[in-house]
């Protein structure tokens, strides 16, 4: 079984690491982390006018319809470059609940516009500093009104519609809401490029998302392709944290020879390598079960899941290791990455939640 991407999948890619090599250096990072933006407004533009945005979205609604394989190495770009977008909120978890879930209505009106940017799209779940687990919700869908507060809304600052969580008369559902007129306040997280917020509804207008009572068996799925993508980016950036590393091993010099000689440092970027290369095949087989709507595809998802987190985590935390002292700085990049590590390991999410469900996903042992 090939496991490769088609050479013109490899074409988009080259052409979208391109785009953020040229338009989307630390510099570009950092002006949203210690500016006033939310985000960077001349590379989502950027973006939509090269129809990134679209790229799995059908051609019917706007959408490029070029396969989520392409859509996976697009985000594996995003992640190496730490794009300060709102791409996955807005791709990955909106749009995918919309194009999953929707009437034909709500796709044709939503989904044109977040193909092409006009429109920031999030997803809204959790109400506690806990996993979230379908009792504890307490927002309420009643009479096309919604009410209630979700914590740690990703990239919620900015995003002009919202998927939201919540109880209707007997069950949950997803509900479609604008935010044009809610309550929403800034939450300082590890990355603040994320733009999380807090949203509170009192009598917002919503409308029903698919099918009543059906809202969690809905999120699960979402969040199962979601995290294929999401796996991506952190491939992406443990992958460029690596190179950080090893780029800096070879030209940094102690006692008359490079620093990458020392075995401990050979070790540590060994062990980088490694973890590298195994997030590598399991996102690659997840990309093939999201393309190919696989019954493997939630077993698929959570081992790349795990094992991505489990690499961007690692690559990011010793490559501060590696640059020593200067590493620990606020102006070397190397904290960049460690803060967009640390992020994405919770926001669909943390480890131990998707290593529950890659257990929970293995065949019986009979």
């Amino acid at each position: 079984m090939n496991f490769d991407f088609s050479d013109d999948d490899k074409m988009v890619q080259d052409q979208i690491n391109r785009f953020l090599r040229d338009n989307c250096g630390f510099g570009e990072f950092r002006s949203v982390l210690e500016g006033e933006a939310t985000y960077s407004e001349s590379v989502w533009r950027g973006l939509s006018e090269m129809g990134v945005q679209g790229t799995a979205i059908p051609s019917a609604y706007g959408g490029v319809e070029a396969g989520y394989l392409s859509l996976c190495l697009a985000a594996r770009e995003l992640g190496a470059h730490l794009a300060p977008v709102p791409f996955s909120s807005s791709i990955y978890l909106a749009a995918e609940a919309i194009q999953g879930a929707g009437s034909e209505a709500q796709k044709e009106e939503w989904l044109p516009k977040l193909a092409s940017g006009q429109v920031i799209g999030t997803l809204a779940v959790t109400e506690t500093i806990q996993e979230p687990v379908p009792e504890e919700i307490t927002t309420t869908f009643v009479k096309g009104k919604l009410n209630g507060t979700k914590l740690v809304v990703p990239h919620g600052l900015m995003a002009d519609v919202v998927v939201v969580l919540a109880r209707t008369n007997d069950g949950l559902s997803l509900v479609l809401a604008p935010l044009s007129d809610v309550d929403r306040r800034s939450i300082d997280t590890v990355d603040p490029t994320m733009g999380s917020a807090t949203i509170t509804f009192k009598d917002s207008p919503a409308k029903l998302l698919g099918q009543p009572h059906d809202g969690w068996s809905v999120l699960s799925t979402v969040y199962n392709r979601a995290a294929v993508m999401f796996a991506f980016e952190q491939l992406g950036g443990a992958e460029r944290a690596l190179d950080m590393a090893v780029g800096y091993a070879k030209e940094r010099f102690a006692f008359g020879r490079p620093i990458g000689s020392f075995q401990a440092l050979k070790h540590m970027m060994a062990d980088m390598y490694v973890a590298l290369k195994l997030a590598e095949s399991n996102c690659y087989y997840a990309a093939w079960a999201l393309q190919n709507d696989s019954d493997d595809l939630a077993l698929a998802a959570a081992t790349a899941r795990v094992s991505a987190t489990q690499a961007f985590q690692l690559c990011s935390r010793d490559n501060i290791q590696v640059h020593g002292g200067m590493g620990f700085t606020w102006e070397y990049d190397c904290h960049l990455y460690y803060r967009r590590s640390n992020y994405l390991t919770l926001v669909l999410g943390g480890l131990s939640a998707w290593e529950d469900k890659l257990v929970s996903a293995l065949p019986d042992a009979a």
